[in-house]
């Protein structure tokens, strides 16, 4: 059966996933002014994870029938880290700049990238991206909340994480099963600290709609986007593709949010893009991951 996406060019997918993910970001962002990030993170979560588990319930329960406990534990892991990122990440923006926010995070995937590659050209990307984050953190258009940053950089830690236990759970856990699995861990470990931090309020009409949309848009439609892509294009493209996400972040930042940035700190996203793009661009072909 033809994907759906299949008319939409590959660039395309990769593009239009990233600006998703990051309206979403500007979306829930807006919610802080009716909920603390703690309950914004768990309503995405909980109808993400409900939207998972109505896509792949039988081949989650085939894959659940045959996890071993340490395929369990490996599941349980990556969904306490995609929920520890999340509360991260959502921290920050309630703090920060969405596009300074995201560029910081970007040294998670970056950090894996240089790791897994150990050449010794990565010491200038590294240089690069912690010039930019440097220069984001002290900040061009006043003082940026050290805290907010200090959130950002947990946040990269734990896109790290997520990466490299991803990979694990994708080899354990047949196509979309395991993401799906730590989908509902992560929303039960967010949901006592959303329901309390939440209230009543988490029960409104149009916060329910609204939430239910950034989890379309943060999850269900950059994933799909991503995978469709994927099976298009070689991964060092997509990896150079993707290493736009900070300067998408810093636009939807200033459309949907009007968080201006001064010169300063759109140099600093560009000097975190620029080690991104070097990173991926280089890769050799057999360390590939």
């Amino acid at each position: 059966m033809t994907s759906p996406l299949g008319s939409i060019p590959a660039p395309g997918l990769v593009l239009g996933g990233i600006f998703s993910l990051q309206i979403g970001a500007g979306l829930a962002k807006g919610l802080f002014d009716t909920l603390p990030p703690t309950a914004v993170v768990f309503l995405r979560l909980a109808f993400s994870a409900i939207a998972l588990v109505a896509i792949t319930q039988r081949a989650v329960r085939a894959a659940l029938r045959r996890a071993s406990r340490g395929d369990l534990g490996l599941a349980v892991t990556f969904g306490l880290s995609l929920a520890a990122m999340n509360i991260a990440i959502y921290e920050s923006f309630s703090r920060i700049p969405l596009g300074i926010a995201v560029t910081i995070e970007f040294i998670g995937p970056l950090g894996v990238a240089v790791a897994l590659s150990r050449r010794r050209l990565d010491l200038l990307w590294v240089l690069l991206a912690g010039t930019g984050v440097v220069l984001l953190a002290r900040g061009g258009s006043g003082d940026i909340d050290p805290v907010g940053v200090l959130f950002a950089l947990v946040a990269a830690a734990g896109w790290a994480s997520y990466i490299l236990l991803g990979k694990q759970l994708g080899q354990r856990f047949p196509g979309s099963s395991g993401l799906t699995v730590a989908s509902v861990v992560g929303a039960a470990a967010v949901a006592p600290i959303g329901l309390t931090t939440g209230g009543s309020d988490l029960w409104q009409t149009h916060v329910l709609l609204l939430a239910a949309g950034i989890a379309l848009l943060s999850s269900v439609i950059p994933y799909s986007f991503e995978l469709e892509a994927l099976r298009r294009m070689p991964a060092t493209v997509f990896g150079i593709l993707m290493s736009l996400e900070p300067a998408a972040a810093a636009l939807v930042g200033l459309v949907v949010l009007n968080e201006v940035l001064h010169v300063q700190e759109w140099l600093a996203i560009g000097l975190v893009v620029a080690a991104c793009l070097g990173a991926t661009r280089q890769r050799p072909s057999r360390a590939e991951p």
